[in-house]
């Protein structure tokens, strides 16, 4: 794999892991809401 590669497989993935991570955060404060909301 050449360096260009590279760099492009490591930026891909670094934006593939921050969606997640917003998809996470996103669901954990839904989940947070929701139990608040049923009390």
């Amino acid at each position: 794999m050449t360096p260009e590669e590279e760099a492009e497989f490591k930026r891909r993935q670094k934006s593939r892991n921050l969606v997640l991570g917003g998809i996470l955060l996103f669901l954990a404060v839904l989940f947070y809401m929701i139990t608040i909301v049923r009390m």
